[in-house]
């Protein structure tokens, strides 16, 4: 009885094995499936490499290129009492004090117009307020002086000027009042200072025309756009930008947390560009 189980066994066995080897010979079978191949030939046995180079067409990237050198780095330098003491043998601890500058804070700004050799720029007031003087630092790693033409500590705008041939681009500014809400927009500026200057960051307009209270904003009420576009400490005074590359608004300041303690994401705030451009025109007059 044991044989003959055995002489069973080794039928089936059989029988199985000559199924996968016939079933794996068929074309499209589950055991062996068709490759696709393509067939090449050089006749030269050389390589062939396209001289087209990928160059990126995105809207945002080219946006942003278009204004990104017109985006400075804003330094607030402020003088501090520092003081030195030494002791010698025959004489005691002595005191010379003495005042150097040193940077208390750092903004951005937007290079909007280039004139007689002057580049000029719109920033914060808040960036610039206490100031014993003001660096400029551009997208190419440039140091410039600059000097305030005026403020207006209310709606938180400062007008620079800064003599220099080191700036060539300057920005324009586009339509604020067609704003919609969900519109692409881009934040440019120096989060946490000059280490990340140039930095960009994306999100879209919560609401065109948002008004802020005193309370909210420190100073005096006033009007703003809303964005998602994340806004960080030094992101301040740098543009807020549309898809075409034009600045629609002035980053100003962003909401962290509510008056009872709650945690806020993504509401960050800039002047709106028509604001801006008034503040320009009756500091220029």
């Amino acid at each position: 009885m044991k044989k003959h189980s055995l002489i069973i066994v080794a039928i089936v066995s059989a029988l199985v094995a000559s199924f996968v080897v016939y079933s794996g010979l068929q074309p499209d079978s589950w055991f062996q499936q068709r490759t696709n191949t393509t067939k090449t030939s050089n006749s030269a046995g050389t390589t062939t490499i396209a001289k087209t180079a990928y160059t990126s067409s995105d809207t945002a990237t080219t946006a942003y290129n278009k204004v990104k050198n017109a985006v400075v780095t804003v330094q607030n330098l402020q003088k501090t009492s520092s003081s030195s003491s030494w002791s010698s043998y025959f004489q005691q601890n002595q005191q010379d004090s003495s005042s150097e500058l040193e940077t208390a804070s750092e903004g951005s700004g937007v290079v909007y117009k280039i004139s007689d050799g002057y580049a000029y720029i719109i920033t914060n007031n808040h960036v610039v307020a206490d100031s014993d003087e003001l660096q400029l630092i551009t997208a190419s790693g440039k140091k410039i002086q600059a000097t305030i033409i005026g403020t207006d500590s209310s709606k938180d705008l400062a007008l620079l000027k800064a003599k220099t041939t080191d700036i060539k681009t300057s920005a324009s500014f586009g339509n604020a009042k067609k704003l919609q809400s969900g519109q692409q927009v881009l934040a440019i500026g120096s989060p946490l200072g000059s280490d990340y200057a140039t930095s960009l960051t994306s999100g879209i307009v919560s609401a065109p025309r948002r008004t802020l209270s005193a309370e909210e904003t420190g100073s005096s009420a006033t009007t703003a756009i809303q964005t998602d576009a994340a806004i960080n400490p030094g992101n301040s005074g740098g543009p807020l930008i549309n898809l075409k590359g034009q600045v629609v608004g002035i980053n100003s300041s962003k909401i962290a947390s509510s008056t009872d303690g709650t945690s806020v994401e993504g509401m960050g705030f800039a002047i709106p560009a028509d604001i801006v451009q008034t503040f320009i025109k009756n500091t220029e007059k």
